[in-house]
């Protein structure tokens, strides 16, 4: 999708090395807006399409590397993944429990489900108690295991979507709840969803938008710049953009069921990306630990599209 290849660039830090500048995924050039720089990374807007996204970015090896298992217990989740992925099981299945109607408005009966990037399968695990047929994809090894050992899923096969082979035409739904982002070739994928989805199937996408009245007001704060993990943060515009070039007609757009439960620890840490004295001035609520709460900040998009 690119005119011109990327060019290394010295990472100076342990785990940056090997960073590359990048063009835009659209235009394949690099005629860029800086909007703000944050250590070795720049966030920038293409000044010919609109469309935001990082670079320099990490090699493919280290992004593929940096999903097995760091990004899942990690002690700098502020800046990248997860302080503890599977101890918010719980609050993960509450969640898609609420984004049902996403769905099953769109197609009421029961059919085959694909979770693109499913982690430990709680998407999955929700479908399969509503009568579906569920399959995923996932590069962690450990959740693999996990959604297969522990929740008992049938059918999650390690890798992406471009290197399991699936047959086509073989799913009624596929979904990517907060992955699009973090693909290095969106259009790539989108295209293979397309072409494993049955005639008149949907696809579903949650991504942030990086237009919302939230990412505006906390600006280089806003706590989905994330660097190493999302590479491109879309907005109404250009998500509607690849979508439409990779043959799919959205038919809903909306910030309504993008918000997630949240335990009040995740709430303390995430805060402290604004100040660290918020942080610390909300720690009392670590001490309902597990408790949650529903949060929306209007600052995700979840999209309906139909295969035509």
């Amino acid at each position: 999708m690119t005119a011109h290849g990327p060019s290394p660039t010295a990472g100076g830090e342990p785990g940056l090395a090997g960073l590359r500048e990048v063009p835009c995924l659209f235009c394949g050039v690099s005629d860029e807006r800086l909007r703000f720089r944050d250590g070795p990374f720049r966030v920038v807007e293409c000044r010919r399409c609109g469309l935001v996204y990082v670079t320099p970015r990490l090699p493919p090896e280290r992004l593929h590397e940096m999903y097995q298992e760091e990004y899942w217990t990690s002690d700098r989740a502020r800046e990248f993944g997860y302080t503890a992925y599977l101890a918010d099981a719980e609050l993960y299945r509450r969640t898609y429990r609420r984004r049902l109607p996403v769905i099953t408005r769109h197609r009421p009966s029961p059919g085959r489900v694909l979770d693109v990037g499913c982690a430990a399968g709680f998407f999955l695990a929700v479908m399969r108690e509503e009568g579906w047929e569920t399959c995923g994809v996932e590069l962690s090894e450990r959740m693999v295991r996990y959604a297969t050992t522990e929740l008992g899923l049938p059918d999650v096969r390690r890798g992406d979507l471009l290197s399991v082979e699936l047959p086509a035409a073989s799913f009624d739904v596929v979904t990517l709840w907060d992955v699009v982002e973090h693909l290095e070739d969106p259009p790539a994928h989108l295209a293979e969803a397309r072409r494993v989805l049955r005639d008149d199937g949907l696809l579903v996408i949650e991504t942030q938008n990086v237009a919302s009245l939230f990412a505006r007001l906390l600006g280089r704060r806003w706590q989905h710049y994330k660097h190493e993990e999302h590479l491109f943060h879309f907005d109404p515009r250009s998500i509607h953009r690849l979508l439409d070039e990779q043959g799919f007609t959205i038919v809903e757009n909306t910030p309504a069921r993008g918000g997630k439960y949240v335990s009040m620890e995740f709430v303390v840490e995430r805060v402290g990306r604004l100040h660290p004295l918020l942080s610390t001035l909300m720690s009392p609520l670590r001490l309902l630990g597990r408790r949650a709460c529903y949060v929306n900040l209007g600052d995700e998009m979840v999209l309906v599209a139909r295969k035509r």
